[in-house]
């Protein structure tokens, strides 16, 4: 099976969009896509990475703990005692709610884990990422305007001690 294109990702979503599914999870070798109707859903796998060398609260399927830095998919090292705000689905990234606004976060900014930190765009349908920690911003792992992938390293933040 060849890589799925953008084309089949929107494709995809218009489906979704026309459907009367809450809910779609759909996971392949390539791609794993996950849509949801609720602006509260969380995709079924980690969205936030926690260091276990860092204790932090986390929400209930939202955290995976390692011991020392990892790479991810997208060769974004996470340094031990730091934790990664990972993108909940695909989409254009966006740093501010509109154009020529202040952004959400800069880097340096102490956040709870109420602060939304982007927003995460498809097909005009905006949705809203939260920190989901409290702490410090370290480090914008991707750019205003960039495609991203499903679980892609967005924000990079220093747990509150």
């Amino acid at each position: 099976m060849s890589k799925p294109t953008r084309d089949d990702i929107e494709n995809l979503i218009e489906l979704f969009k026309r459907s009367d599914w809450d809910e779609l999870h759909l996971k392949t070798a390539e791609l794993e896509v996950f849509l949801s109707n609720d602006p509260n859903a969380h995709a079924p796998s980690a969205a936030v990475t926690a260091v276990a060398a860092a204790p932090a609260p986390a929400t209930p399927a939202m955290s995976a703990p390692h011991l020392a830095p990892s790479v991810t998919a997208h060769d974004v090292v996470i340094p031990a005692g730091m934790v990664a705000v990972r993108a909940p689905n695909l989409g254009t990234f966006y740093r501010a709610p509109k154009p020529g606004a202040a952004p959400y976060v800069e880097l340096g900014q102490k956040i709870t884990a109420d602060t939304e930190v982007c927003l995460i765009e498809v097909m005009k349908l905006f949705t809203p990422v939260k920190a989901g920690i409290d702490g410090t911003v370290r480090e914008i792992c991707a750019s205003d305007g960039q495609m991203v992938e499903y679980e892609q390293v967005l924000v990079i933040v220093e747990p509150a001690a």
